[in-house]
């Protein structure tokens, strides 16, 4: 089995950044694409960006210039670093991968969700 944990959501206010991180664990052989999406009340879940095995960004345009995706692939991990963080940023937050399972079968999984609210 394969879990994606989420950390690092929270409160913070106009202007300010957040740092969130997304850990794989359990039988994994190798990921491929990992990402971040977010879904705010009444919204559809939206890509926010993602990151190939090989270092490939994209990013939705709404966060072009203020967040930056990273990952670190010894440690299975993702990293989304938000800066200048906008009211419009407040969402549910999900980390999601393309895993490689040590059976060599590949599925996608999803993170359970982080709350970012950025509010004064």
């Amino acid at each position: 089995q394969v879990q994606l944990v989420e950390s690092g959501g929270g409160l913070v206010q106009p202007g300010g950044s957040l740092r969130l991180s997304c850990a794989a664990s359990g039988s994994i052989f190798s990921i491929n694409a990992m990402g971040w999406y977010r879904q705010a009340p009444g919204k559809q879940r939206e890509l926010v960006s993602g990151i190939t095995s090989g270092g490939r960004t994209n990013y939705a345009d709404s966060v072009k210039g203020r967040f930056t995706i990273a990952r670190d692939n010894a440690k299975n991990t993702v990293y989304l670093q938000m800066n200048s963080l906008k009211p419009e940023d407040t969402a549910v937050y999900y980390c999601n991968a393309d895993i490689v399972a040590t059976s060599r079968e590949v599925y996608s999984y999803w993170g359970q969700g982080t709350q970012v609210t950025v509010s004064s």
